[in-house]
């Protein structure tokens, strides 16, 4: 299942927490959920340029805080800060309620598995070959402080004419277990022979997550204390196999065979007499 399903989705609540954080009754939470993600796409069209990994969104009391995750953030503020104000104003009359914009700066941008698949995807429509640019990026990555990463193209490869996908992984990428902190990205490239898929996953090592794990008790027991007490005798005496029963696995009867089911074989034999 770890292979199939999507990595973030299936951490959600254990090791992942969501990207949008609010409250909402029956009525307003498919509403309030579109939004989201026209704001996103807003976001990535409009910052393009700007190396946009992820989008937080979170509601508070008829106000709204969006935090950008971008390597590039000098891009986002613009020059004296003008860019930003320009987008305060623009995703306030898209929500409908005042907006406060945070930016993070993405420290380690070769480890993102989001901007890794925007750089290939870049390069692609560049006409570069998918193989160099998918080997560039994963050496990037495990120079970096990568445990493991692994990525995947698929569509039409260099312009051939029927699509295939190809794949490529360098150290673990453990999808199924839990406590592994895989980060996903995905994106798509648009050539001229069609479009093509990229997929990233990155493994950077274990973590709690957003709930802290129950540590195990790795007390050391005193010496001679047992794990468990000495058996007592057992319930049912010294019953053998089979418990008694005729039939195979009882006690072997006379002729061999099993419990009270034993059998003689009967019939006439010929014995030689003795030399006179």
């Amino acid at each position: 299942m770890g292979q199939k399903i999507h990595p973030t989705g299936f951490r959600l609540a254990v090791t992942r927490n969501w990207n949008s954080r609010w409250y909402a009754n029956n009525n307003d939470f498919a509403g309030m959920l579109a939004e989201d993600i026209k704001v996103r796409d807003y976001l990535r069209t409009k910052l393009k340029n700007a190396a946009v990994s992820r989008v937080m969104i979170e509601r508070p009391a008829k106000n709204a805080r969006i935090t950008i995750y971008s390597a590039r953030p000098g891009v986002v503020i613009g020059k004296k800060g003008e860019d930003i104000e320009a987008l305060k104003r623009e995703l306030a009359t898209r929500l409908g309620v005042p907006v406060a914009v945070n930016i993070e700066e993405v420290r380690k941008p070769e480890v993102d598995a989001k901007l890794i698949a925007d750089s290939i995807t870049q390069q692609l429509e560049k006409r570069i070959m998918f193989r160099r640019a998918m080997k560039r990026a994963m050496q990037n990555a495990m120079r970096l402080g990568a445990q493991g990463i692994k990525i995947m193209s698929a569509g039409r490869l260099n312009g051939i004419e029927i699509a295939r996908t190809e794949w490529y992984r360098e150290g673990r990428v453990p999808l199924h277990t839990l406590r592994a902190d895989i980060d996903y990205g995905f994106s798509e490239a648009k050539t001229t022979y069609g479009v093509i898929g990229v997929k990233v996953w990155v493994y950077k090592g274990d973590t709690l997550g957003q709930r802290d794990a129950p540590s195990l008790d790795s007390t050391p027991r005193p010496e001679g204390e047992e794990r468990r007490g000495p058996r007592g005798p057992r319930r049912d005496g010294d019953r053998r196999p089979g418990g008694g029963a005729p039939g195979r696995g009882g006690p072997r009867g006379p002729g061999g065979g099993g419990g009270g089911g034993g059998r003689t074989m009967s019939g006439s034999t010929n014995v030689a007499p003795a030399d006179g």
